[in-house]
């Protein structure tokens, strides 16, 4: 069995942030992406879900909150839809959805 990982708000942060970063350089496509969070998903201890998963979907909110403030910050919001459909308003705040809910 693999060794199970930690859970801290700074660990789920970090492994957020590296898939995040290698799919921007290219190094990661979205499936390699999902399959990476299921693996790590698989080595969190069935009592330290909850915790991941809160910590999980606090990323991801500001994460997205972020890239929302990005695309308002550009100087040309109407260049910003045309990239992928990144409108503000397509960039869901939805901290009350289990991201995670069928890996639990």
């Amino acid at each position: 069995m693999p060794q199970e990982v930690s859970i801290s708000y700074q660990a789920v942060k970090s492994k957020v942030y590296k898939l995040v970063d290698a799919m921007v350089e290219g190094e990661k496509s979205p499936t390699e992406v999902q399959e990476s969070i299921r693996r790590w998903w698989s080595l969190i201890h069935p009592s330290d879900r909850a915790v991941a998963q809160k910590y999980l979907l606090m990323v991801l909110e500001k994460s997205n909150s972020t890239l929302g403030a990005i695309i308002l910050g550009l100087p040309d919001v109407k260049e910003a839809k045309g990239v992928r459909g990144l409108a503000p308003e397509s960039i869901p705040a939805r901290p009350d959805r289990a991201a995670v809910s069928n890996l639990v």
